[in-house]
């Protein structure tokens, strides 16, 4: 029986943004588990919304490097070590110590969930002493969990010729709904929002078409290619999302004086985003391929664009491919560089044809790629592991 086991996911994130932890852990509960969800705590964190489940978060006085990380592990330790458990999950490397050592120590299942190939994005394979220290940590400690799932079939082939592991595939994608009002390039209504705000609504939306970029604003998703393309495009940028590469993004847009047409939004809740999305013209899926991780990605947003009805740019790398060749949602281009990402945004506000056909296949692709079909293997690979 499975029912009531009680099932700790464990990421380093704040929780409130993180939609496929969401997703999974409200599933689960769902299914008769007991589910909490465990992650930090910033300074400013938002207060955490009701959910099904049960959610965690721990504080550290270290907020970034490898003190935080080693704190962090820590402290989620010895959280774990005093908890009632029957089962736990990694969320990629960052978490996964702890997570082997207190299986070990309670002798119950453990599973590694990698949202993708942790050493290869671009902010760790780019950094040697970073990447060996990763390296390290995966090497040990992947190997040992015979239990997991990753986001793409190339992903999971890559875990079994570098350690053995047969890894299953759950990919992050929307819920389907029974929603007739999907309008691709719905315009949003309002002024140009202020590029310092921290949260949007619809109604603060820039007037007219304008493209819409959501998601972690990090090194390797193109930024320094995106925004000086944007100079040759007639329409704004809206960039929903934080990271490590924000402070390059603003002072990039200054430099070039693009204020009035590149738009920062901040971290928006996801309950908010998705009507933010349906509004946008198009969505941008951008990735640098100097990272291996980059390269085999397969986005969330790539996703919620889908489901929003609106076409994308997006790179034209594996698994993008594959699901673009199934039915064309997007104009790929196989090198992010300025001009590339210029002529085909501009293609997509050109072409009316052409963007058209691509809204119609979303609507058609998200009948195939959604929730309601991850869900179901997501539920069966809990039960099938405690049965």
């Amino acid at each position: 029986m499975t029912d009531g086991k009680r099932l700790f996911f464990t990421v380093t994130n704040d929780l409130v943004f993180d939609q496929r932890m969401i997703r999974i852990c409200t599933s689960l509960a769902n299914a008769g588990f007991r589910v909490t969800l465990v992650g930090r705590a910033h300074r400013d964190s938002l207060p955490l919304s009701p959910l099904p489940f049960q959610q965690r978060r721990l504080r550290t006085w270290f907020r970034r490097g490898k003190a935080f990380y080693a704190e962090f592990q820590l402290r989620l330790f010895f959280y774990l070590l005093f908890q009632p458990v029957d089962g736990v999950c990694a969320i990629d490397l960052d978490t996964i110590l702890p997570c082997l050592f207190i299986s070990r120590l309670r002798r119950v299942p453990r599973v590694y969930d990698a949202h993708e190939l942790f050493c290869e994005m671009q902010e760790v394979v780019t950094r040697p002493r970073v990447y060996k220290w990763w390296k390290r940590i995966e090497r040990y400690a992947v190997p040992r969990f015979e239990h997991g799932y990753t986001v793409n079939g190339i992903i999971a082939e890559e875990f079994f010729r570098l350690y053995g592991v047969r890894y299953g595939v759950i990919r992050n994608m929307p819920r389907l709904k029974a929603d007739s009002t999907l309008e691709a390039g719905l315009l949003g209504a309002g002024s140009a929002a202020d590029t310092g705000a921290g949260s949007a609504t619809p109604a603060a939306l820039p007037v007219g078409r304008f493209f819409l970029y959501q998601g972690a604003v990090n090194e390797g998703r193109c930024f320094e290619t995106l925004i000086p393309a944007m100079r040759e495009v007639s329409a704004p940028l809206v960039i929903c999302g934080d990271g490590n590469f924000m402070p390059n993004a603003r002072a990039l847009v200054r430099q070039l004086g693009l204020e009035k047409k590149i738009f920062f939004y901040g971290m928006v809740r996801p309950q908010e985003l998705p009507a933010i999305t349906r509004a946008a013209y198009a969505g941008i899926t951008l990735f640098d391929r100097r990272g291996t991780s980059n390269y085999y990605s397969l986005a969330n947003r790539f996703f919620d664009y889908i489901h929003a009805g609106i076409p994308q740019l997006a790179v034209n790398y594996p698994a993008y491919q594959e699901i673009n060749n199934y039915c064309p949602i997007a104009v790929l281009i196989d090198e992010p560089g300025i001009g590339d990402i210029a002529e085909a945004l501009n293609r997509l506000l050109d072409n009316t044809g052409l963007y058209l056909t691509l809204a119609d296949n979303c609507r058609q692709v998200r009948l195939r790629y959604n929730w309601q079909e991850e869900e179901t293997a997501l539920v069966r690979f809990y039960h099938q592991l405690f049965n």
